[in-house]
């Protein structure tokens, strides 16, 4: 079973998210806030597995709520709620935890799946959140030196993570490489481990980051499956 916790400033939203999760016999709804502080509280009190989260709310925004909330133990994982006018957002909230963006508009299977897929351990970055990250990342500063820790990695999990932090799948990677899609997947558990990362949204962020990938750089659209 999913634990859920809904957290948008919009009660309508809530209900209307309520409703179709409910419907899902993996799914528990287990609360629902209506602002960040809030969200940090019921967090804390309820465990949920997966907490779907509004960006623009009062008191406390959604990227500062997912910071802090992706910095406590055993932390959830978190699902933001976007529309195309906050694509803006993106980078910060990848940068505070989130694991992966959904838009408000989204048919009930698609919210569903996003769910499954964040609870999964997996990130979601469909390709219009990927290209709104580059987009981001080209108006940032150029990057620093490259972090020490990219040296634990070896070439070729060095070449993985590029490819990754393009938008490449395991199977885009696989054929790219001319390897086996096992193959991909012990190399990606082994870049997260040495840099202790928790999904592909951090490991995006981290090469975009540390220069591993520059801006421009374009790939087959990321499906998340890690």
């Amino acid at each position: 079973m999913i634990r859920l916790l809904i957290v948008d400033d919009q009660e309508l939203v809530r209900t209307g998210f309520r409703v179709v999760l409910d419907a899902e016999p993996d799914f528990e709804v287990v609360g629902e806030s209506a602002d960040g502080f809030a969200a940090l509280e019921a967090a804390r009190e309820l465990r949920p597995d997966v907490v779907l989260m509004d960006i623009r709310m009062p008191n406390l925004d959604g990227i500062e709520a997912t910071r802090r909330i992706a910095a406590t133990d055993a932390a959830p994982r978190i699902l933001i709620l976007t529309t195309f006018d906050l694509d803006d957002y993106v980078y910060e909230a990848l940068r505070a935890g989130a694991s992966g963006f959904l838009l408000k508009d989204a048919r009930g299977e698609e919210l569903c799946g996003a769910v499954r897929t964040v609870a999964a351990g997996e990130a979601l970055l469909s390709p219009a959140i990927t290209r709104k990250l580059i987009e981001s990342y080209m108006r940032r500063p150029p990057p620093a030196a490259q972090p020490t820790t990219l040296g634990e990695l070896t070439p070729r999990e060095l070449e993985v993570l590029r490819l990754l932090a393009r938008g490449m799948s395991n199977n885009d990677i696989a054929r790219e490489l001319v390897v086996g899609d096992a193959t991909v997947k012990t190399h990606v558990a082994r870049i997260f481990s040495k840099l202790d990362l928790h999904d592909r949204a951090q490991a995006v962020v981290l090469a975009y980051e540390s220069g591993l990938v520059q801006a421009g750089e374009n790939g087959p659209a990321s499906r998340g499956d890690a």
